[in-house]
C-alpha cells in the first residue's frame, strides 16, 4: 500500500469510496459540493489517497485547519480494506505532512446512537488513535447524530 497526496485522476476513485458510505453519510456522489470539496482539497494539497501498487485506491482523507486546530474533514476506506491499517497509515501520514505544531485534530463522526456507529467501527477507529469523544454536533445530511472527536497533539521534546 502506498499512502500519497491525491491527484485530479483520483477523482473517480475518491467518488467510488464515497458510494460506498452514502448510507451512514448521506448523498455525496451527486452533490455538487462534495465535488468542489474533493476538488479542493486535492489542489490545496489536503488530501490524501491510500492505493494498492497497481494505483486501486482503498481509502481517502480531506484534511484541513491550521495550527492549533485542525480538521479531519472525511476519512473513508473501502470495504475490502476496513480493518487492515489503511485507515491509521491515512492518518499517520495526514500527522505528518499537516500537523507541525501543538494543538488539537477535530473530527465529526457518528453520534453513538447512529447505526452507522457500530456498523462502520469508526468511533472505536477513532478512540484507538487516541481520540476522546466530545461535545455532540449537529446533525449529519441523512438526520443522524453527530459527535465531535478530539485529540490533543504534542511536539516531541515538550510537555
Amino acid at each position: 500500500m502506498i499512502i500519497r497526496l491525491a491527484e485530479r485522476p483520483d477523482l473517480d476513485g475518491v467518488l467510488a469510496l464515497a458510494v460506498q458510505v452514502e448510507e451512514w453519510f448521506g448523498p455525496m456522489v451527486e452533490e455538487p459540493g462534495f465535488h468542489r470539496a474533493v476538488e479542493e482539497h486535492i489542489r490545496d494539497a489536503r488530501a490524501l489517497v491510500a492505493v494498492t501498487p497497481d494505483g486501486r485506491i482503498l481509502g481517502g482523507l480531506l484534511f484541513g485547519g491550521d495550527e492549533p486546530t485542525y480538521h479531519v474533514h472525511w476519512l473513508v476506506i473501502s470495504e475490502e480494506a476496513r480493518g487492515t491499517g489503511v485507515g491509521r497509515a491515512l492518518m499517520d501520514e495526514a500527522m505528518r505532512r499537516f500537523v507541525p505544531g501543538p494543538g488539537s485534530i477535530e473530527v465529526i463522526t457518528f453520534g453513538a446512537d447512529h447505526p452507522g456507529a457500530v456498523t462502520s467501527g469508526a468511533r472505536v477507529f477513532y478512540e484507538r488513535l487516541g481520540f476522546i469523544p466530545a461535545e455532540p454536533a449537529g446533525p449529519g445530511p441523512e438526520g443522524g447524530s453527530r459527535q465531535v472527536y478530539r485529540r490533543q497533539v504534542r511536539v516531541e521534546g515538550t510537555s
